[in-house]
């Protein structure tokens, strides 16, 4: 088979019984050059994908492969070339409330301190101190981060701050939480207790997650399931279930089931990541579905 063909694997354990949270049908997305003769960039062509409520997915693929697009176009950043993103069965033409985003570096504001880092977004949203006070109270302390509440971004680690912004996403309650390589730039050990920090917030909050790692281990921690993107223009090349129960431990990390869902996914992203080396230097092209200008499900 093609590594470009699209891979439909079923998704099995209690996920499979949830309904569908995010839904995407053709999604492409084209980015356009500059200049007279600039080419045009397909980042993502004709992805479809379900991802279920309180389901975790992580993404691998090599760089360029349309990730962070997908994420953005989730998250309402951007709008799909073609296709259709759908929230609830509700199409997605905006960012909202409804979804929070964190991304690798922490982008909090120097001149506010942590509990106001985390409540900026409900305070903006015109919200009454009473409706939120005592939840970022409760966030803060299940991060990690109780009696850091009036110290400054600058007072803390990387691994504190990544804590400060994964509260401030949960704060509004959102329905979705994407993260964007939310734990690249951390060292080993402060990554594994950001991973299994996040299996304990999901247990209490069950978001449904979108994530984005070029971490393999990471990637399997984590998820129920796990994607692996083609090269560009990204498709799902190949989509692999985690059956481990969570919340999980690092123990976990030295069975067998996770040796061979590591091994497997290590062969796939690393196809792409080759491919990409031998391919040709240059943007992948418009297809002829997008010449006639149509906007629909292709």
């Amino acid at each position: 088979m093609n590594v470009h063909d699209v891979v439909h694997l079923p998704t099995r354990g209690g996920s499979a019984r949830s309904p569908v949270k995010i839904a995407l049908r053709g999604v492409s997305k084209l980015y356009g050059g500059s200049g007279r003769s600039a080419q045009q960039t397909l980042a993502l062509d004709r992805l479809d994908l379900d991802i279920r409520s309180a389901e975790i997915v992580t993404v691998l693929g090599p760089t360029g492969c349309g990730k962070s697009s997908a994420l953005n176009l989730i998250a309402g950043f951007e709008q799909p070339s073609t296709g259709h993103l759908m929230l609830d069965g509700e199409e997605i033409v905006a960012p909202g409330p409804d979804r929070a985003v964190v991304f690798q570096q922490p982008s909090l504001f120097p001149w506010l301190n942590v509990f106001d880092n985390v409540t900026l977004g409900v305070k903006c949203r015109g919200m009454p101190p009473e409706s939120y006070t005592a939840r970022a109270t409760h966030l803060l302390n299940e991060v990690g981060l109780a009696g850091f509440e009036r110290h400054y971004p600058y007072q803390l680690s990387g691994g504190m701050q990544q804590r400060v912004q994964i509260a401030r996403a949960l704060v509004s309650e959102p329905k979705v939480l994407l993260l964007d390589e939310p734990f690249g730039a951390l060292d080993y050990q402060t990554r594994i207790q950001m991973q299994e920090l996040l299996l304990q917030l999901w247990q209490e909050y069950k978001p449904t997650i979108f994530f984005i790692t070029h971490d393999v281990a990471e990637a399997i921690f984590v998820a129920d399931r796990v994607l692996v993107m083609s090269r560009r223009p990204g498709r799902v090349k190949l989509a692999v279930d985690v059956k481990a129960e969570k919340p999980r431990s690092i123990d976990f990390m030295t069975t067998p089931a996770f040796l061979e869902l590591q091994r497997e996914l290590l062969h796939a992203v690393q196809e792409e990541v080759n491919a990409v080396k031998s391919a040709p230097s240059q943007p992948a092209a418009a297809p002829q579905h997008f010449m006639s200008g149509d906007k629909s499900h292709a």
